[in-house]
């Protein structure tokens, strides 16, 4: 079943839909976990991440999935007890184009404020987003 969460987007042309994720996701949900981390985080040492990692990593958490068509884009994961945005992440493709605020969005939508999260120093794009969002302080 497709739930649409927060409604639909337009992204260049294309409509991006935020659903909660699905089976059927899993594969491109590794995929972009693990290729955006080994991209992003040249502080450590990414060469013992695998894709089995993002199981690991959300297990028992709420998970969004921007999509255009059926394809998946970018992911949202929420440790809900706490309201805790665990990760956000979205194909390198896609970066740059509001799909992050599109899920951040969705997120707010379905469990309201606050939210928390942490955010890696190092991680200079990520700062400065939640920045912008009015999320750090």
């Amino acid at each position: 079943m497709m739930t649409n969460i927060s409604g639909s987007y337009f992204l260049n042309m294309f409509i991006i839909k935020i659903i909660e994720s699905r089976k059927e996701d899993i594969n491109k949900l590794q995929d972009i976990f693990l290729e955006t981390r080994r991209s992003t985080f040249s502080w450590v040492d990414t060469s013992q991440f695998k894709l089995s990692d993002f199981e690991k990593e959300t297990e028992g958490e709420y998970v969004l999935v921007a999509m255009i068509d059926e394809k998946v884009i970018g992911f949202i994961s929420v440790w809900v007890a706490d309201n805790f945005i665990h990760h956000l992440y979205v194909d390198k493709s896609f970066q740059d184009q509001k799909v992050g605020t599109k899920l951040l969005n969705a997120v707010l939508d379905k469990f309201g404020l606050p939210v928390r999260l942490k955010c890696e120093i190092k991680n200079q794009k990520a700062v400065s987003f939640t920045d912008k969002k009015g999320l750090l302080k």
